[in-house]
């Protein structure tokens, strides 16, 4: 299952701005836990997925899980030696751009040390560094 949308504005975009810090999703919204990105880059659809059978398998059918990125960035790439000019390239893959701070997962109905052993599993899948999370109680 490839994480796409289903429609988009322009179908080529440029690289854009992958500094600062995120300003939303960076509080748990959802579940007690998550993973929280700790600096700014792209995130394939494939890592994306990955992480989402990861997440699922260990979680065989208790508590709950939620996504909250999506890739909607297209990456194109010119075929190899290819000469330049000749406008840009075919579609690649997908993206989402995370700035650090952004929560990436959330967990739910499992307790603490099981949440964490599933987010360090995740998290070899992904190419940024990442930090657990639990909600404060108050």
């Amino acid at each position: 299952m490839v994480m796409m949308p289903k429609r988009i504005k322009y179908r080529n975009l440029q690289k854009g701005d992958r500094r600062g810090i995120a300003t939303t999703g960076a509080e748990l919204a959802f579940g007690e836990f998550g993973l929280k990105v700790l600096q700014n880059g792209w995130i394939r659809n494939n890592q994306v997925e990955a992480v989402r059978v990861i997440l699922a398998r260990q979680l065989h059918k208790g508590g709950k899980m939620w996504i909250r990125i999506f890739t909607d960035k297209p990456i194109t790439k010119k075929p190899a030696e290819v000469r330049m000019g000749k406008g840009k390239g075919d579609l690649s893959h997908w993206v989402v751009v995370v700035k650090r701070g952004k929560i990436l997962f959330e967990l739910g109905g499992v307790p603490e040390e099981y949440a964490r052993y599933c987010f360090r599993l995740a998290a070899y899948k992904l190419p940024l560094k990442t930090k657990f999370v639990t909600r404060v109680h108050k």
